[in-house]
C-alpha cells in the first residue's frame, strides 16, 4: 500500500477521470500505459512519476496542482484501501446523478434540489 500522498493523488485521479466520463482504458490509452497501471495509480499502490503526472494532467485537462488539492488538510489521516468504498463523490452513481442534474434546465434543477432537501428534512427548501 502506498503512502498517504500516493493514495490522495490516486483518489483525485479517479475523481477527475469519472467526472469526465472516461474509462480506465481510455485514460491509459491517452497516456501510453495499460489500464491496470491506471488502476494501481488510483488505488495508491503505484507511485505516479512527475512525467506521468504531467501526462495525466494533460489528458484530464487539469493543472498538475489539481492532484495535490486538499492534501494539507489530510495531514495525519491514515490512507484507506482502494476497496474501502472510497469517497462519495468518486462513486459512479454520484457522478451519473451529477451529470443528469446538469443536463436539466435551471428551473428543474432548482426544483430537484428543493425536493432532495425536503426528503432529507433539511428545511431549507423553497
Amino acid at each position: 500500500m502506498g503512502n498517504e500522498i500516493d493514495v490522495h493523488l490516486g483518489k483525485r485521479l479517479r475523481r477527475r477521470r469519472r467526472l469526465l466520463g472516461l474509462t480506465q482504458q481510455q485514460l491509459a490509452g491517452a497516456c501510453g500505459v495499460r489500464f491496470q497501471q491506471i488502476q494501481k495509480y488510483e488505488c495508491g499502490a503505484n507511485r505516479i512519476s512527475a512525467a506521468r503526472l504531467w501526462q495525466l494532467s494533460e489528458a484530464l485537462e487539469v493543472p498538475v496542482a489539481y492532484f495535490y488539492d486538499g492534501l494539507s488538510e489530510k495531514a495525519g489521516e491514515r490512507p484507506q484501501p482502494c476497496d474501502s468504498g472510497g469517497e462519495v463523490l468518486a462513486s459512479k452513481e454520484t457522478m451519473d446523478l451529477i451529470r443528469a442534474y446538469y443536463q436539466l434546465g435551471e428551473r428543474p434543477r432548482r426544483r430537484l434540489l428543493d425536493l432532495a432537501k425536503s426528503l432529507n428534512g433539511d428545511g431549507e427548501a423553497g
